[in-house]
């Protein structure tokens, strides 16, 4: 359903999604025109914030909300400037339905807001406490904790390559 969203905005073209069952994760990617794009992503992330309660979500990967991160990749001829105003107006917009939101890599508001395992520390279950951390404040949206929701992480940055490695082994030193 969440998918659906995304097909139905013009000009934007789902290349990809992938759920895994051991994270309790899905990744969305699609392409299109920026405007087109940020419309796709709000409607994406409405309908997840709709569907997902966070308070029966558990999984193996971090994450701090419904929808945890929604990174904005410029390419063909869109420039990080754009990227990074796409970014924050999406930002602006979840925070205006109830979402604490957290603007990342070129979007960060300090460098200490750069990277996503930063802004991820703590995770979920500790989301309500460092909210009340004033240097933890959202840059968009309510102060609150939203207990359904949780918060998200919304930026614009280069294109990241990623992989993950499954490991026969509970031993997290072969890990590191």
């Amino acid at each position: 359903s969440i998918a659906k969203e995304v097909k139905k905005v013009k000009k934007v073209k789902l290349l990809s999604v992938s759920s895994d069952k051991d994270h309790h994760r899905s990744v969305l990617t699609f392409i299109g025109e920026p405007n087109a794009v940020k419309e796709a992503a709000l409607a994406m992330a409405l309908k997840a914030i709709d569907v997902i309660d966070m308070r029966e979500h558990r999984g193996a990967h971090p994450r701090l909300g419904a929808v945890d991160v929604l990174p904005f990749v410029p390419i063909q001829e869109v420039a990080m400037e754009e990227a990074d105003q796409i970014a924050r107006e999406l930002g602006r917009d979840l925070g205006k339905r109830g979402i604490p939101v957290f603007f990342y890599e070129a979007s960060a508001t300090s460098p200490e807001r750069r990277d996503l395992p930063s802004i991820r520390k703590g995770e979920y279950e500790g989301l309500k406490e460092k909210l009340r951390d004033s240097k933890w404040k959202p840059d968009e949206g309510p102060e609150d904790f939203n207990p359904k929701s949780g918060a998200t992480v919304v930026g614009a940055r280069f294109p990241l390559v990623a992989y993950n490695v499954n490991l026969r082994t509970e031993d997290l030193s072969v890990a590191k």
